[in-house]
């Protein structure tokens, strides 16, 4: 499908006809093509997903590699722990509970871990609400990069300045690698997940993303105040609306709420 036809069926919540049939390179190029046409209509790029962090459901969606895709104005909402996001538009919506990043400077080349830490402002707990328009989320990686990363919504809650996490690089990847997260749909839990699970600690995720990023012809670098959300550390759950779902996180992060309708 063309950039155009992309954009179209995202517009309109509708499934692809059929598989893409794109290798990885391609699927970029499309996906950089798509953002094009989404700012010259208005919208405004406001970071990045990081999707597929988590080795441990990569045979359940038949990838074996992180992806990236754009955040956007119009797809952003922070909030200080609890928060409201309409389903309307989303095809086959689906939750996942993350560990997001504020950027406060751009990082520099071959950055190590300690140099994104101090390029780091902020980290919050996250709900990216992830779609497909493929039927019933069978897909290959090129068609995940092609269909937006599969980005949606994100929801970020409570912020939290780096230096009142821990001092260096290290000692923060060791805290949030170790955080635990239950989610819960109402008062029922339904999955437990760790910080580790998104390519063992988030910083890890964003090193690896970053990498990634600037190997991509055209693609724009990480910017002061872009958000950046890791990958989610249980399963990606559909959810619809009506329904309530908590992230009860370990500290650092804290608890996150979202109500659908």
């Amino acid at each position: 499908m063309t950039p155009e036809q992309l954009l179209h069926h995202y517009d309109r919540a509708s499934l692809w006809p059929a598989a893409t049939a794109l290798n990885l390179p391609t699927a970029y190029q499309n996906a950089l093509a798509v953002r094009r046409l989404r700012m010259a209509r208005g919208e405004q790029p406001r970071g990045y997903k990081i999707g597929f962090t988590n080795r441990s459901i990569w045979p359940r969606y038949n990838v074996d590699a992180p992806i990236w895709g754009t955040v956007w104005d119009t797809t952003l909402t922070i909030c200080e722990g609890e928060g409201d996001l309409s389903l309307a538009g989303i095809s086959q919506p689906r939750l996942e509970p993350e560990a997001v990043f504020g950027m406060a400077f751009t990082p520099p080349a071959d950055a190590s871990l300690d140099d994104l830490l101090a390029c780091i402002a902020w980290v919050a707990p996250g709900f990216e609400i992830v779609q497909s328009h493929q039927p019933d989320w069978k897909f290959c990686a090129a068609d995940t990069v092609a269909d937006g990363a599969l980005h949606a919504r994100l929801l970020v809650g409570r912020r939290v300045a780096i230096a009142e996490v821990a001092q260096g690089a290290e000692a923060f990847e060791q805290r949030l690698a170790k955080a635990r997260v239950t989610l819960c749909r109402g008062t029922d839990a339904v999955e437990q997940g760790v910080g580790a699970n998104v390519m063992d600690g988030p910083l890890h995720a964003l090193r690896h993303f970053l990498q990634t990023l600037r190997a991509c012809p055209g693609a724009a670098d990480l910017q002061p105040g872009d958000v950046v959300t890791t990958g989610t550390w249980t399963d990606a759950w559909p959810v619809a609306p009506g329904e309530q779902w908590t992230a009860v996180f370990e500290t650092p992060l804290s608890p996150l709420t979202v109500s659908f309708s």
